[in-house]
């Protein structure tokens, strides 16, 4: 296999630091487990912050990044400053609250989102600086959302993936984050980005369409002249460590000595970070309804809630240790005795084994956050439940209710509920919890964090490599026009020359674009013209006064110089029009903010004004039932940017090309320039030798990809220079 480059904000260890020694330990946890195997086999190198170092002797420094080089561990070394606002900071106050839909808890202020743009661009430095061709690159979550597409930029070649750890919000959520397209530029440099679960995958897709207009096709979207690839790839446990582990005689006599500590109570369990995410609130909540509804289970119920210390340094995390300690003791001082407290509260790290013995000791499992990737206690719980025992009660917001049908799910909102499952729990029938529980620990086992980790990269390695020559832009097109004496450019309008606009009649050229405009038409050697699907009244109102050639409705007219009469194609027909036009108008009438444009033979319907994600549904609807109803009629139904256009059969915008260079002189480079599919008609007809130019992300034959309309004027004012 290639040479593996693992890149994620913490290496996989820990630097321990006793008397006058200094170790480096390799951490326990599911991604350091699952990755380890490829890292090794494929000789390759992680990248990462190696924790704080600072206090550290220069002799000891020196012993670390020696025992770090043994393990193929890169470090990367950041300040307290860098600390605090790019790690405690921007990711943690902003994006963890984000993803997990807590928008409440987003500082008012974004204060330290250049700090996270410069740490990202660290990582993706040092990653550069140790590629080797071939390697294969992945970079893990949400710290490093930005280092794909720098990679993409250094390395143009390169295969990159990246894998989303947490949820990823739905795209209204996502929207309301100032940095919107900068991450999701920066993630669409990788090759394949992966998600726990489906619908993680779909909210990407939406934010995709809804900020930067791409619609992904199943799981494949166009950027950059690029395939990008997205897919759902559920993180596993090293289940077999957990169930060997659950299984040894000494563990099954320390699951006894709790069991007899319990005083023979039913025993609840949850462990968690302390994080807001989790739910414990709820969770304490939903316990105490049960003992206040049902006073049987008063002195029967013990409830085992372990909370590992976290992100300590932050103020919502101190505050919410405040809540839960209150909510315990209110409980405890509720409905406990002097022999006895129902909940018993551990603020405090365990160990694998220690953890492995509650899960194997409990009734009952609750895992409720009220968001979560994927929540990987609820899989460990499973497989470390080799006598196929024990009721899961599981969040439906947790990733892992996806794959866990065996659990009682429930919404972590509703307490109510919660205490019901609880008691549904607490009375399960023994064969009814094993068979649910066999269904979960066949999940787990089969879908593991090997198979999580091979799945993804199979994935990744089988991708085509990427084609660097689908990423000449505007400075090698415009090296190419500058080799020719003369030119004939064929420009589209919208989208191309001026950003689209939420209505047709608001993208009137500005006043730089049509000094640009004068300057190339007074330019010797140069020759323009306007190849647009606008009305002729529409270009001849805004540039009629230019000298340069003039093309309508795709070519349907045509004013080949300044001054000269409007030409129609002939043998056009469009007595269609009458029957299309009343089914575009009741559509439209269906879907709010959308409209309908009429044009001398074409009608379009336009949604640029609709909710992103259902007018793009909408416009695949509206083309499925005008191609089957309107069958073998003489038009055509064309996909456009939020528009759906149809116009008569056999005219288009390559038609225009041996009127626009009829007389060129000899030598005459043809320049074809557009942004959408309509203009893939024009790219095709262009002569031997000619340029053709794609200013957007979509598919296209087009040679050269720019980025938009900024770009493409800067190219044109580049003929101007000398």
């Amino acid at each position: 296999m290639s040479r593996l480059l693992l890149v994620s904000n913490r290496l996989p260890v820990t630097v321990k630091v006793e008397k006058d020694t200094v170790s480096v330990v390799r951490s326990a946890g599911g991604l350091a487990t699952g990755l380890r195997r490829p890292h090794e086999r494929s000789g390759g190198l992680w990248l990462g912050w190696p924790g704080d170092v600072s206090r550290l002797t220069e002799n000891q420094r020196a012993r670390v990044d020696a025992q770090l080089a043994e393990q193929r561990c890169v470090p990367l070394t950041l300040s307290a400053s860098e600390v605090s606002r790019y790690y405690e900071g921007y990711s943690n106050r902003v994006l963890w609250p984000l993803c997990h839909y807590m928008l409440d808890r987003i500082p008012r202020q974004d204060r330290d989102w250049e700090v996270y743009r410069k740490v990202n661009e660290r990582f993706a430095d040092l990653v550069a600086k140790h590629y080797q061709p071939g390697d294969t690159i992945w970079v893990h979550d949400y710290q490093l959302m930005l280092v794909p597409g720098m990679l993409r930029q250094r390395l143009p070649g390169a295969r990159i993936g990246y894998f989303h750890h947490i949820p990823f919000p739905s795209s209204e959520i996502f929207s309301t984050l100032p940095r919107r397209h900068e991450l999701l530029k920066g993630l669409l440099g990788a090759d394949l980005i992966g998600f726990h679960t489906v619908s993680y995958v779909r909210h990407f897709s939406g934010a995709l369409l809804r900020h930067l207009g791409l619609d992904t096709d199943i799981d494949r979207v166009i950027w950059e002249g690029r395939d990008v690839r997205v897919g759902a790839f559920p993180m596993g446990i090293d289940a077999q460590s957990f169930e060997s582990l659950a299984s040894e005689p000494g563990m099954l006599d320390e699951v006894a000595n709790l069991r007899r500590s319990a005083e023979g109570q039913r025993i609840l369990l949850g462990i968690d970070r302390l994080d807001y995410t989790k739910g414990i609130p709820r969770r304490l909540l939903a316990v105490q309804r049960v003992l206040e509804r049902t006073p049987a289970w008063r002195g029967r119920l013990r409830f085992i809630q372990v909370a590992v210390p976290s992100r300590t340094s932050v103020e919502a995390y101190a505050n919410y240790r405040e809540l839960v300690d209150e909510l315990v003791g209110r409980i405890n001082g509720t409905y406990g005795t002097v022999h006895n407290v129902p909940v018993h509260y551990l603020y405090r790290s365990f160990n694998e084994r220690q953890l492995v013995g509650l899960y194997r000791g409990a009734d009952v499992m609750l895992v409720t956050p009220v968001r979560d990737g994927m929540n990987l206690v609820a899989k460990e719980f499973c497989a470390a439940r080799p006598d196929d025992d024990g009721v899961l009660v599981l969040s439906e917001f947790a990733g892992a209710a996806a794959e866990l049908g065996g659990a009682l799910v429930v919404n972590p909102y509703d307490v109510d509920a919660m205490a019901d499952a609880i008691e549904k729990a607490l009375g399960m029938a023994e064969e009814e919890r094993q068979t649910r529980m066999r269904s979960m620990r066949k999940q787990v086992k089969s879908r593991d964090v090997h198979w999580w980790t091979s799945s993804f990269l199979e994935r990744l390695q089988a991708l085509p490599p990427v084609s660097v020559r689908a990423e000449a832009g505007a400075a090698e097109a415009l090296a190419e026009m500058k080799q020719s004496e003369r030119l004939q450019l064929l420009l589209d309008y919208d989208g191309t020359l001026v950003g689209y606009a939420p209505r047709p009649e608001l993208a009137a050229p500005d006043a730089g674009l049509k000094e640009l405009l004068e300057k190339l038409v007074a330019r010797p050697g140069i020759s323009v013209s306007i190849v647009s699907g606008r009305p002729k009244e529409t270009l001849e109102e805004w540039l009629g006064d230019l000298p340069m050639g003039l093309y309508a409705e795709h070519g349907l007219w045509s004013r080949p110089a300044q001054g000269e009469p409007w030409r129609m194609l002939d043998g056009v027909t469009f007595d269609w029009k009458e029957r299309v036009r009343p089914e575009l108008e009741a559509f439209s009438a269906r879907v709010p903010g959308s409209f309908v444009e009429e044009k001398t033979a074409s009608l379009a319907w336009h949604y640029r004004l609709v909710d992103a994600e259902f007018g793009a549904l909408q416009s695949r609807e509206l083309r499925l039932y005008l191609a089957e109803k309107f069958a073998g009629q003489s038009m055509d139904i064309l996909p456009g940017d939020k528009v759906v256009e149809i116009r008569p059969q056999g005219v288009h915008k390559g038609r225009v090309v041996g009127e626009a260079t009829k007389g060129a002189a000899p030598g005459t480079r043809v320049v074809a320039v557009g942004d959408d599919r309509t203009d893939e008609d024009l790219f095709a007809s262009i002569p031997p030798g000619g340029l053709t130019i794609h200013a957007g992300n979509k598919p296209s034959r087009a040679a050269f990809r720019v980025k938009g309309p900024a770009e493409v004027r800067a190219l044109l004012a580049g003929l101007l220079e000398p």
